[in-house]
């Protein structure tokens, strides 16, 4: 994956974007369980009373609670309210939600600041305790005893009826504290927390005394708290759509540059690379091969980051609900994080092969599609089906073994997530039961477990890509780091100017890319222009591996080949090529119409340029008896004409751009003799000009050229004209003899 890194550099910003957002995306999730933390414990064990810093109290209340408050706590508590006494304009406020102020005087709690209220929650929360509990021992002497006291002060001696704050007020304030830390003992165990929720029932308490709408105090914390989760979780909406759209972009992005220039690459590839790179192997990389990278891409911004925040942010949260279970988790993810391990060190290998079983499959099939007359013609369908059916068998093996691998890994996520929602509230409930945890934290706690063991599910479903896309990666790689055999100089010169289009041979040798020997030894010869050169030989004796040398589809090896004293690698590949006109042995034709086919050559070639171009060629005839013309379409291959008439219009391709050199590399082979001579003969008055190279095994076609090579066995064994050849050429002989007779060799 390291290897195609840069592709993603264009997509810098929309992937940094897609972080943020992630990461916003991922907050806001984490939040929600604790939201619902709020509802259970606030909005429904607590009836809506969020602090236990009551928002009113009566007066005679806040008197008590003073008296178990230090004097700067006194002070603090005192300050952040205010009297309301009945009948004065601040009475006549909150009459309506403090209905008590009617009759009695009450403390209305300031508009403090949040940090405020914090301050004030633990020593109002302790003292609201301790008040509570005085006041159910003034109610019930016997539950006085279990207060206990010191020798000067005992609960339980106090005579029945007597107001005890009353008798308070009196005692000094150090036999107060010394009773308060008495009854605070009781709850020394329950931690801030808990101590604050007790506190709450006080409050609530206080709040009825007040007459307030407790019902509609709960109705309105849980709708508002409500909305929140409800507002979070459409951010979090809006988040995911915008990471969606954003990965999506990048990925698509990604996949096109990718084939992009995996395609210019392989457009600049000579005969040595794609003997290194099948075409099966090229199709299935361009397709196969990016859609993975495309579809990890798109994962990996989604979930990379995504993932880990859930699952960091997820166990910090956890722990703050409550620390003492944070083993559940940790348990659950070291078997997450084995149980990946296994299945990802089992599925890799597999990986790896299906990527070339596919090529093979690829190979078939092709194969299969393009010889079909061949293996009807033969009888060979069965034979086919079986070598299809290995090739299919063997991708599906293997691919269903990574399929039954990955399968059992949902089912043990599931069984690890259920596992660990039970132990949570096994564990959970005692905690419960301890007064060491609320309901709600519990709840959240196992929502975050959730959210953490979802987040390790995510990666491992990653890591169930990221094997395949790394292999695909690296296939890419190969081709995209592919150096070039055929590569343009560094300062090329130019074949511009007063070209003429002679082309030498000076001693070249050539061997094809991993072979033993030479196929060409020695080869030297000038081709003029005006003046046609052709090249026969018996098969295998190297024609056309002398031809494919000019346009350098392949590099001599020896030697150096020249147009007009240039030494062709010292110019651009597309200079070159530019000068020749060039007709492959195998016709090849494009989808789409002849006219298009025709201007492959010369996008600006006017009609009559192609009328005549067609002329030439001898293919007016069943040109122009299309209905169409040249508009008529042609399928891919050119599979809707005839051999010859294919033939004909590759030829005619390459004469509508009026090169200086044309290479015809054994292009008449697929037409009669008749229209070979017409063809010939035209030729011979359109290209006049030009510096003819014709690779034939006919006689007949090159006796009129004005040189002649015959090659054997890679060498030249005789260069000369027809008349010269046949007097001093034993080889040329022999392969004329065998096609003409005496009288018409000599004619």
């Amino acid at each position: 994956m390291l290897r195609i890194r840069r592709y993603l550099k264009p997509y810098m910003f929309m992937f940094v974007a897609s972080v943020i957002l992630l990461f916003v995306q991922a907050n806001l999730d984490l939040s929600l369980p604790d939201y619902l933390s709020q509802i259970v414990n606030t909005g429904i064990q607590q009836n809506g009373i969020a602090s236990p810093v009551p928002e009113a109290m009566r007066q005679e209340t806040l008197e008590r609670l003073t008296l178990f408050l230090s004097e700067d706590e006194e002070t603090a508590v005192r300050a952040a309210y205010t009297l309301v006494e009945p009948g004065s304009a601040a009475a006549d406020t909150y009459v309506e939600t403090y209905p008590l102020v009617a009759d009695e005087a009450i403390y209305v709690r300031n508009d403090i600041s949040q940090d405020e209220i914090d301050a004030l929650s633990t020593p109002i929360a302790k003292a609201l305790l301790v008040v509570s509990a005085l006041e159910q021992a003034m109610e019930n002497p016997e539950a006085a005893a279990q207060m206990g006291g010191d020798g000067a002060f005992d609960l339980s001696q106090l005579p029945a009826g007597l107001d005890l704050f009353t008798v308070l007020k009196r005692l000094p304030a150090a036999q107060r504290t010394q009773l308060a830390d008495g009854i605070n003992e009781r709850f020394a165990t329950l931690g801030e927390k808990m101590i604050s929720q007790t506190a709450v029932v006080s409050v609530k308490a206080e709040y009825e005394a007040l007459n307030m709408d407790i019902e509609q105090l709960q109705s309105s914390y849980i709708l508002r708290t409500g909305a929140i989760m409800l507002f979070i979780t459409l951010l979090s909406v809006i988040a995911t759509i915008s990471v969606g759209y954003l990965s999506a972009k990048i990925a698509a992005g990604v996949g096109r540059d990718l084939r992009s220039d995996v395609f210019r690459k392989v457009e600049n590839f000579s005969g040595t690379e794609f003997d290194k790179f099948p075409t099966a192997s090229l199709i299935t990389r361009s397709t196969n091969d990016i859609t993975q990278l495309q579809m990890v891409t798109m994962f990996m911004v989604r979930l990379v980051f995504y993932a880990p925040i859930m699952g960091v942010g997820g166990i910090i949260r956890a722990i703050g609900k409550s620390s003492s279970m944070w083993w559940t988790i940790a348990v659950a993810v070291l078997v997450l994080i084995g149980v990946i391990t296994i299945i990802v060190s089992i599925a890799m290998p597999k990986f790896r092969i299906v990527q070339k079983l596919i090529d093979r499959l690829n190979l078939v099939a092709r194969e299969n599609l393009s010889g079909m007359m061949v293996i009807r013609a033969f009888n060979m369908q069965g034979f086919e089906e079986n070598r299809f059916d290995k090739a299919n068998l063997d991708l599906t093996t293997n691919t269903l073994f990574i399929a039954r691998i990955m399968a059992i890994m949902m089912p043990v996520m599931m069984l690890i997530l259920n596992v660990l929602s039970v132990v949570i509230l096994w564990v959970g409930s005692h905690q419960v039961a301890q007064a060491n945890m609320q309901v709600g934290d519990m709840m959240a706690f196992l929502q975050y477990a959730m959210q953490i063991v979802f987040s390790f599910l995510m990666l491992s479903m990653l890591f169930i890509i990221l094997p395949r896309a790394s292999v695909s990666a690296d296939r890419i790689a190969d081709v995209l780091e592919t150096e070039l055999a055929i590569t343009d100089p560094a300062k090329p010169k130019s074949l511009n100017g007063s070209f003429s289009g002679t082309v030498e041979f000076r001693n070249v040798s050539f061997r094809y890319p991993g072979a033993d020997t030479d196929v060409l030894h020695d080869i030297s010869f000038v081709a003029k222009p005006g003046e046609t050169t052709a090249f026969i030989g018996s098969t295998g004796s190297g024609k056309s591996t002398v031809v494919n040398l000019i346009p350098r589809f392949y590099d001599v090896t020896g030697g150096s080949i020249l147009m007009d004293g240039i030494d062709i690698r010292e110019v651009t590949q597309h200079d070159l090529r530019d000068k020749i006109g060039y007709v492959p042995q195998k016709g090849i034709l494009f989808s789409g119409t002849i006219e298009s086919n025709l201007r492959y050559a010369d996008e600006n070639a006017s009609e009559e340029e192609l009328q005549t171009a067609v002329s030439i060629a001898q293919a007016a005839e069943f040109v122009n008896s299309k209905p169409e013309g040249l508009a008529t379409e042609i399928s891919q291959g050119g599979t809707n004409v005839s051999g010859g008439q294919r033939q004909r219009l590759s030829i005619a391709r390459a004469l509508v751009k009026r090169a200086p050199i044309y290479i015809f590399d054994d292009t008449f082979s697929a037409l009669d003799f008749k229209t070979d001579a017409a063809l010939r003969r035209a030729l011979h008055t359109s290209t006049k000009d030009s510096t003819i190279l014709v690779v034939t095994q006919r006689v007949s076609t090159v006796k009129n050229a004005e040189q002649i090579v015959v090659l054997d066995q890679g060498r030249i064994v005789g260069k000369g004209t027809h008349d010269d050849l046949m007097k001093t050429c034993e080889t040329y002989q022999e392969i004329a003899l065998s096609q003409l007779s005496m009288e018409e060799l000599s004619s």
